[in-house]
């Protein structure tokens, strides 16, 4: 079987996250961020799910998703409800899980070309 090298046909790829860090394209990120394949938002000011807000959603519904994707950081944490409830009552999926499972999903979808956006939270090093 031969194995070939396929660039994506989008601007921004994730290549891998975890609870430290992200590859988005050659880059390493350390700071939470948001992604599509089209956009980065970097240095999103949000640090954990427990204290996010309905306007930290803002930036990332601009980028007009169908499907939202948090990941957490080490561990699936989910926000307030009210937060959850701001993407359904806009008719916007959204599904919270670890780091390492947001990138793999978003790196499916974005595939598909699927109109996904992800934000990775990571707090800041002590």
């Amino acid at each position: 079987m031969q194995l070939s090298f396929e660039r994506p046909d989008y601007q921004y790829t994730l290549r891998s996250a975890g609870a430290d860090g992200a590859r988005v394209n050659e880059r390493w990120l350390t700071a939470s961020f948001a992604i599509a394949p089209d956009a980065l938002i970097e240095d999103w000011p949000v640090l954990s799910a427990d204290s996010m807000r309905t306007t930290d959603l803002d930036a990332l519904l601009a980028l007009d998703p169908e499907l939202l994707l948090l990941g957490t950081g080490a561990r699936q944490a989910f926000p307030p409800a009210v937060v959850l409830a701001a993407c359904l009552q806009r008719g916007i999926g959204i599904e919270v899980m670890a780091n390492a499972a947001a990138a793999r999903t978003f790196t499916i979808l974005a595939g598909e070309g699927r109109r996904v956006v992800a934000g990775f939270l990571f707090p800041p090093a002590p």
